[in-house]
Parts: structure tokens; sequence; C-alpha cells
């Protein structure tokens, strides 16, 4: 790995030229330069530190990657450390970062999203003539129960036939359902599911628009396992091509979606005697899955559709009969940042441009965040590219001097505390306090310390936050890796932030061995909580 790295001097800067590997300078003592030998500046009040992160970086997994970390004094702002601060990384769920904390200043630690029943249509009695319209509001987190209120309001309303049908209405937010450059091969995927202003979760994790899909083997080898979607819905095809083997036996399941249709395709097969498996997949067409799952919980409450479901715009003056408010945004935060969910991220970026610009576009969304971040927080938005609100564009650029600049910043506002707790924790086992940190840096001094936002991409890991040091002192920091060939090197990423947070500026000059960090399977690719491995 080449690369320029900078300890910046908090009180005498002295800067020396270092070439080849293996020199030495009164200035560095025993250690090695900077991998590849560049200009210096070395603060004595932290080289102890400084010489055990190059040591870090020094991994050959990292040799012809790009590598960047930035440590911060939260308070001060003072640099401890630096390596490639302005250079631009690929962010992966860091983004979020940034989307989460613009989200938070534009539309409001209270900010709910609404979805409402409503119609034009005239009652006789238990008898509505005309249509019956659903209007989503961009609740990403409105589960098949939801819809069953809506019903029941409706249904208490006295309601009990619907001459005409269910609209749909999306309208909120526009009808490009795919982020920008997201990789065609993640379409099934959920954590790349479309976006609505009208959807359904399958979960209280929310993954909206997505549905379960549970399969459990037959009661004998050679049969169909059983297949279930969760919730139930006649807008997917299921297709069952998967066999249950005998005891011990079986391939696994495999559960996939066809391109731009809503068929899912379960294949493989499953011993007799196994457990179910559960996947999640994603939809195509977010609006006509709500339309349905609505439908059907009328007709649980006695409410029946003489027509079918439709997708078109409330008219005005249309008669509100529902409403559903979504929990505040201040709530929101905890699964979304805790579980790096890509759908929320999408979905605040389109709520923003539609409150402020009066378009749910990702267009209007991301001006409204680049001028936040700039006018805001100072950022330098000439030095990024921001081309969606979860980083699950490739094309997402950010220079992790900007990422440690917005975490200083954002310090000051008066939901920072909220915001802080919405982060990860290391190594706290429960899944909604630890999130995608929960198996990280256990039993080190970064346990229940750091709290920071992962982000992970095939070839693209980062790690970004606060941790206390020893000396009680909040350290801010950014680490970035890019274009790497191995696994993950999240374990350097750890392995920094459980020195930081052994750091004591009373051995500052001092040493330390490599801390250790405990070894923990992790998908390669994707976030652990993607395909639910945490």
């Amino acid at each position: 790995m080449s690369g320029r790295t900078r300890h910046i001097v908090t009180s005498i800067a002295v800067g020396a030229l270092v070439g080849g590997a293996g020199l030495s300078s009164p200035l560095f003592g025993a250690d090695p330069p900077a991998p590849g030998g560049s200009l210096r500046q070395v603060d004595t009040a932290h080289e102890g530190l400084a010489a055990d992160i190059d040591e870090i970086l020094a991994d050959s997994r990292l040799d012809g990657a790009q590598a960047a970390v930035v440590v911060r004094d939260a308070e001060t702002g003072e640099t401890v450390y630096e390596h490639e601060p302005d250079q631009r990384f690929m962010p992966a769920s860091n983004a979020k970062l940034l989307t989460s904390a613009v989200a938070l200043d534009v539309l409001g630690p209270e900010h709910t999203f609404t979805t409402t029943v409503a119609t034009t249509g005239r009652r006789s009695g238990t008898v509505l003539r005309g249509d019956l319209h659903l209007r989503g509001g961009g609740d990403p987190t409105m589960l098949a129960e939801d819809y069953a209120a809506l019903a029941e309001q409706v249904a208490d309303a006295g309601v009990r036939t619907i001459v005409g049908d269910v609209v749909a209405d999306d309208s909120r937010y526009d009808d490009v359902r795919l982020g920008n450059d997201w990789n065609w091969n993640d379409e099934p995927y959920y954590y790349a599911a479309p976006v609505s202003a009208l959807t359904v979760a399958p979960n209280t994790d929310y993954d909206a628009g997505t549905v379960i899909v549970d399969v459990d083997p037959a009661a004998e080898p050679g049969a169909r396992p059983d297949v279930t979607v969760v919730p139930e819905t006649d807008s997917v095809t299921v297709v069952n091509e998967a066999t249950t083997a005998p005891a011990g036996d079986g391939s696994g399941i495999r559960v996939g979606r066809e391109h731009g249709t809503d068929v899912i395709t379960v294949t493989g097969s499953i011993a007799v005697d196994a457990g179910g498996s559960r996947d999640w997949v994603s939809v195509w067409e977010p609006t006509e899955y709500a339309a349905d799952v609505f439908v059907r919980q009328l007709r649980r409450n006695g409410v029946r559709v003489l027509g079918g479901a439709a997708e078109g715009v409330t008219p005005d003056g249309a008669r509100r009969i529902a409403a559903h408010e979504s929990m505040p945004l201040r709530e929101l935060m905890v699964p979304f940042m805790k579980l790096s969910n890509n759908g929320h991220a999408e979905v605040l970026i389109k709520e923003m441009g539609r409150v402020v610009a009066g378009e749910g576009s990702w267009d209007a969304g991301l001006d409204v965040l680049r001028d936040e971040l700039a006018t805001g927080y100072g950022l330098d938005v000439d030095t990024m590219s921001n081309r969606d609100g979860s980083g699950l564009s490739r094309r997402n650029l950010i220079p992790p001097e900007q990422i440690a600049t917005l975490l200083e910043e954002v310090q000051d506002r008066p939901w920072f505390d909220e915001w802080h707790e919405s982060l990860p924790i290391a190594g706290e086992s429960e899944r909604m306090v630890g999130g995608t940190l929960r198996s990280r840096m256990d039993g080190t001094a970064a346990d229940g310390n750091v709290h920071a936002k992962t982000g992970t991409l095939t070839g693209a890991t980062a790690l970004s936050g606060y941790v206390t040091d020893a000396d009680g002192r909040r350290l801010i920091f950014s680490v970035m890796f890019n274009d790497y060939l191995s696994d993950k090197p999240s374990d350097l990423e750890d392995r920094i932030a459980v020195r930081l947070a052994e750091y004591s500026q009373d051995a500052a000059t001092l040493r330390r061995p490599a801390a250790e960090v405990p070894a923990v399977d992790l998908p390669g690719n994707v976030e652990c909580s993607w395909v639910k491995a945490c």
C-alpha cells in the first residue's frame, strides 16, 4: 500500500522527507516511515499511536489497495492522526451518516409519514358507490397489521360494500423505483428493494418492498417442500421447483426472482428432517403489493370490494375515512442505522425532495442533501459525489475528512444524543443496540464504547464514528478501505478502533502490542444485516 500520511502537530511541527523502506530518522526512532515513504509531520504527543496505526495499515491485504484513516478530538477538533484524508472513497453505508443527519435537520425528529384512505363516492347505507383511494405517504414501516387497522377503520365507518375499485396512490414520490447506478444483479435482494410512496414491510425490521419466503420440508422425501409467503399476497407468483431430500441430505434451497417480474422461483432441495429456510426477496411492484394486502384486510374485516385493485391519484376534495401515522423519525433512526436499512435511506432522500422542493425524486432529494451538507455542516460538496442516500451505488465518493467533519459538527444538534445512540455499538449482543457491530470487538476496550456506522460493498469497507479513549476523551474516527482483493479486512478497522479506545495521553509516545480482536465470521460483500447474519 502506498500513500500519504500526516500526523498533525499540536505544538511543534517537524517535517522530514523519508525515502526507502527501512530507513530511520531521529524523528522516528526505530519506527519505519509511512508506507511508500512520504512527507510526514510528526507530533511527538501522539507518535506511539501513530506508529501503531501505521503498523496496522501495513497489512499485506492492503497492498495495492486504497486506505484512509482520520482521527480527531471530538471536543477541540484537533487532528490526532491522518492518512489520505482528502482522497475520495466509496463510503458504502457510511453514506447513511450524511442522509440520517440531514434528514433530522430538514424533516425534524418528529416527522411522520401518513397513509390515508379516502373517497369521493356516495354512501347509501352500508354501500359506498365509488372508488376507495389508498394514498401512500412514504411510510417504510407499514406492516400488514397496519393495513388491517386501516381496513378496520373503514368497517367501523359503516362501509360493508364498495361498488368500485381500491385505487392505490403512490404519487407522493416519482415512479423511479431503483436507485442511481444500482447493480442489476442486486435487484432480487431485499437490500435493493424498489422504493415507492406506498409499500409493505413484512417484519419489524421494516424491510419495505420485500416478502419473506419460508420453505419447510414435506413429510416424505421426493415431495415438493411447503412454501409460504409472508405476508399473504397474490401480487407475487411462486414457482416451486424444489424437492424434499432424504434425511441428512439436501443441496440447500435457493430463492430468486425473475428480472422485471414478480415471479419468485424456489429451487434446490431440503432434507426431510431439516429445519425450514427463510429468505427475503424484493418485489417488482411495491404499490400493487400494498393494494393487494389492503384489499385482503378489507375482506377480513367484512368489507366486500366489487371492483378490483387499480392505481391512480386521489382526487382533490376526497373525504378521509381512515389514516395511519408512522413512528416519528427519531424512532425510525434505530432500525435504519442499527441494521443499515437501504430502503429507509432512499425514502428519506425522496421525502426531503418532496418537502423542500415539492418533488419526491432522487434528484430533488440529493440537491437538498448537498445544500444542507454545505450550508449546515460546512462540508466541501465539490469534493464528493452523492448518487443515493444509502451508499449502495458504487459512484458515491466521499473523502474521509468530510465524514469526520460531519461527525464533529453534528454534535451541536439538539437531537445528537438520540442519533448517537442509533449508531451500532460494538460488542452489544442485543440486535437493536449492537446492530451491525453486535459481534465485533467483543471483550475489548471498544466493547460498549464504540458507536459507529459500518459500510460494506464488494471491495469497499468503512467504519466511522466515535470512541472514548482511556482518558475519557471522545475521539472521532473514520476508516475507509477500497479496492482490496482479499476478504473484507474489517478486522483492521476493529484493531484501529480498539487502539483508540486504549489510547492515553499519559503514555502517548509508547507503542502498544497489536490490538487483538475476536475473529468474526461475517459476509464479505454486504452488510451482515442485509443477509440477516447479525
